[in-house]
């Protein structure tokens, strides 16, 4: 592993995108770009806000030469995805509960349960980012690219009940709606969870 790997290793580690590590060290995202790739090698000056930065040794990046916790003690970092998961399958479990409460009661608890659990699943995604130290880019673009889908459709279910049932329910009502609402919606939801997760490949794809 030469230099440029190490800090393309050390970058990805953090969650950092190119331009945000240039942000944070004083250089062009060109400029990063160029290390990784072996175009260029840093400055003596960048090395040391870099080793700062990753907390590792200005030798581990220069010579690849590990400490003792480099080399072999036990990794303490806590890994975003593991937040991922946990604040997904809540949401999940909110959907389902407000949909299955909604179909035997009909009443607007059904709704709050749901979103009690969606935002739930968001907080702890949101902490998971702020106590985690590996795989941060990694973990954002995969709770947003499959979240959106869960997130979205209890609150365009209820403007969509709303204006075409008269309704509140967590999933569109067909009975009372017009025979081109239902389409309308799909097409709506399916354009949003898209859009959403395409942005969210485009921002996070290095």
């Amino acid at each position: 592993m030469n230099i440029a790997d190490r800090i393309h290793q050390l970058r990805k580690s953090k969650g950092f995108s190119q331009e945000e590590l240039a942000d944070k060290i004083g250089v062009s995202r060109q400029t990063v770009s160029k290390w990784e790739s072996e175009q260029s090698m840093p400055d003596l000056d960048k090395v040391i806000i870099m080793s700062d930065l990753f907390e590792v040794t200005t030798d581990y990046i220069l010579k690849g030469i590990e400490t003792k916790k480099q080399a072999g003690e036990k990794d303490e970092s806590v890994n975003a995805n593991i937040f991922v998961m946990i604040a997904s399958a809540l949401n999940f479990i909110g959907l389902i509960v407000s949909n299955a409460l909604w179909y035997e009661e009909s009443a607007p608890t059904a709704i709050a349960a749901g979103l009690i659990f969606m935002a739930i699943g968001c907080m702890i995604f949101g902490i998971g980012l702020a106590c985690s130290t590996l795989n941060i880019e990694k973990a954002k673009k995969l709770f947003w690219t499959t979240n959106v889908w869960l997130l979205v459709f209890i609150p365009l279910s209820l403007i969509y009940n709303a204006l075409f049932s008269f309704a509140l329910a967590p999933y569109p009502l067909i009975h009372g709606a017009s025979m081109v609402a239902f389409p309308v919606f799909a097409v709506i939801y399916i354009a949003i969870c898209l859009g959403v997760v395409f942005w969210v490949r485009k921002k996070y794809k290095k």
